[in-house]
C-alpha cells in the first residue's frame, strides 16, 4: 500500500481499529483452533464411542472387519468410517468451514487508477480505498459466521447420530431376518414332510380328503411365508450393505440370532431433561437462533449506512502540481429500509423454531421411551409365559403321541400352530431392539429419517 494511505487516513484507520480492539483480528471469534470434524467427534462423543473418519476404509481393511460375523457395534463403527454419503456430508462441512474463515478476514483494500487528458494535458488520478463499514462491523460478522458453522457442525453431528441408529436398526432387521428365513425353512421342510405322508395314506385309504386338503393348505402357506422371508431377507441385507458403504454384501457375515433379551429395563427418570440438555437439535435451534438475533443486531447498527469507505487520493498532471488528500464515500438507504426488517423477521423465525424443536424433544423423547417399556413387556411376556407354554404343550402332544394317544397328524397339527407362537417370540424380541434403537436416537437427536441411504 502507498505511503501515501497512511499519511492521509492514518488518524481514522486507528479509530476504525479502536473499535476492533477487543478482538483478535487473527481468528474468528470463539473459533477452536481444531478442525470442523473433530468438534463433531466432540458433540457425538457423549453418545458414540467409535468416532468419525474422513476418509473411506481401504478393501483390505473392510475385508478385515468382515472376516467374523458383524455385531451392532461392529456395523455402526463401520457405516461411520465407510458411509460415503457421510464422508461427503464431511466435507461439505469443511466448504462451510472455509466460506466462514473467508467472511472472518479483514477486508482487502482496493485501488483505483485512470488517465485523462485534454489536448497536451494529461491527468493522471490514483487512489486506495478501504471497506470502512466492513471493518467496523468485522467483529459481528464474525460472529455470526462462527455460530452458522457451530449451528451446521452441530446438525453434522445429528445427522451422525442418525446414521449410527439407522445402521443399528437395519442391522437388528437384518439379522432377524435371516434368524426368521431359516426358522421358515424348517417349517416348510415340515410342511412338505406331512403333506407327503398325508398324499400316501390317502392313497392307501387310511386319511380322508379334508384332512389331507388340510396338510396340503398349510404346506401351501409355509411355502407362501417362506417366499416372504427370503424377499425381507434380501430387502433387510441389501439395506444394510448400502449404510456400511459396502460394494457387494457377499462377504457379510451376521450373528444367528439376536442378542437375548435383558433381565430389566433401562429407567430414565429425567429423559426430558437429557433431551433439552444433550439432544443435538436443540443445540443447533439455540446456535440458529443466537445467529438470528446476532444478524439483527449486525443490520440494526448498519441500518443507515449501507457502505462506508475510506481512500487515498493522488492526482497528477504535466502541467499543474500534484494533488493529495482523502475521500471518503458512502451509500445511504434513501429508498429501502435496508436489511433490517428482514433480519428481524429471521430472528422471530428462529425463536418459533427452536421453541417448536424443544416441545419435539419432549414428546419424541417420552413417546420412545413409552415404546420401549411397552416393546419390553411384550418381549418378555412372550419369552416368560407364552413361549414356555408352547414348549409344555408340544412335550405333553409328545407324551400323548408316544403313548398312542393321538396320531401323527394331531402331533403335526399341534406342531403347525407353535409356528405361529415362534414368529411372534422372534417378533417381538426384534422390535424390542429395535425400540431400543429409537430411544438412544431420541436422546440423542431428531427421529426423523436421516439422509443416508
Amino acid at each position: 500500500m502507498s505511503p501515501v494511505f497512511f499519511r492521509a487516513a492514518w488518524p481514522l484507520v486507528l479509530l476504525a481499529l479502536a473499535g476492533c480492539a477487543s478482538t483478535d483480528l487473527q481468528a474468528p471469534v470463539g473459533a477452536s483452533s481444531a478442525p470442523p470434524l473433530a468438534d463433531v467427534n466432540r458433540l457425538t462423543h457423549p453418545h458414540l464411542a467409535q468416532p468419525v473418519g474422513d476418509s473411506p476404509l481401504s478393501p483390505q481393511a473392510v475385508a478385515a472387519r468382515l472376516q467374523v460375523p458383524l455385531d451392532a457395534d461392529g456395523a455402526v463403527q463401520l457405516a461411520l468410517q465407510n458411509n460415503r454419503a457421510l464422508l461427503a456430508r464431511l466435507a461439505r462441512l469443511d466448504v462451510s468451514a472455509a466460506e466462514v474463515a473467508d467472511a472472518s478476514r479483514l477486508p482487502n483494500p482496493g485501488f483505483r487508477f485512470s488517465r485523462l487528458t485534454r489536448g497536451s494535458e494529461v491527468e493522471l488520478e490514483r487512489g486506495w480505498q478501504l471497506d470502512l463499514a466492513r471493518l467496523l462491523t468485522l467483529p459481528l460478522v464474525r460472529a455470526a459466521e462462527q455460530r452458522r458453522l457451530q449451528a451446521e457442525q452441530q446438525q453434522t453431528a445429528a445427522e451422525v447420530l442418525a446414521l449410527a441408529a439407522d445402521t443399528r436398526r437395519a442391522w437388528v432387521r437384518a439379522v432377524s431376518a435371516e434368524e426368521t428365513l431359516r426358522y421358515r425353512e424348517q417349517v416348510m421342510d415340515a410342511a412338505e414332510a406331512g403333506a407327503e405322508l398325508a398324499r400316501r395314506m390317502q392313497a392307501a385309504g387310511n386319511f380322508n380328503a379334508l384332512a389331507q386338503a388340510r396338510e396340503q393348505a398349510f404346506e401351501a402357506d409355509a411355502r407362501l411365508a417362506l417366499a416372504l422371508a427370503r424377499q425381507q431377507q434380501l430387502q433387510a441385507r441389501e439395506r444394510l450393505v448400502r449404510l456400511l458403504g459396502l460394494e457387494n454384501g457377499a462377504a457379510l457375515q451376521l450373528p444367528a440370532q439376536l442378542p437375548a433379551l435383558p433381565d430389566t429395563p433401562r429407567e430414565l427418570a429425567d429423559a426430558e431433561t437429557r433431551a433439552l440438555t444433550q439432544r443435538l437439535d436443540v443445540m443447533a435451534a439455540r446456535s440458529s437462533l443466537e445467529q438470528a438475533a446476532r444478524q439483527a443486531q449486525l443490520a440494526q447498527t448498519t441500518r443507515f449506512v449501507s457502505m462506508l469507505e475510506l481512500g487515498a487520493v493522488r492526482n497528477s498532471s504535466n502541467e499543474q502540481p500534484t494533488q493529495r488528500g482523502w475521500e471518503v464515500a458512502l451509500e445511504l438507504p434513501l429508498f429501502g429500509p435496508g436489511p433490517l426488517p428482514r433480519a428481524q423477521a429471521l430472528a422471530r423465525q428462529a425463536a418459533h423454531e427452536a421453541a417448536d424443536t424443544a416441545i419435539r424433544a419432549r414428546s419424541e423423547v417420552r413417546e420412545a421411551h413409552g415404546l420401549y417399556r411397552s416393546a419390553f413387556e411384550v418381549a418378555r411376556h412372550h419369552r416368560d409365559e407364552l413361549m414356555p407354554l408352547a414348549a409344555r404343550i408340544a412335550d405333553e402332544q409328545l407324551l400323548r403321541y408316544n403313548g398312542m394317544l393321538i396320531g401323527v397328524f394331531e402331533l403335526l397339527a399341534d406342531a403347525r400352530a407353535q409356528v405361529a407362537a415362534v414368529s411372534a417370540a422372534q417378533e417381538a424380541l426384534r422390535d424390542f431392539w429395535l425400540a431400543q434403537a429409537d430411544l438412544d436416537q431420541a436422546l440423542a437427536g431428531p427421529l426423523a429419517a436421516p439422509a443416508f441411504h
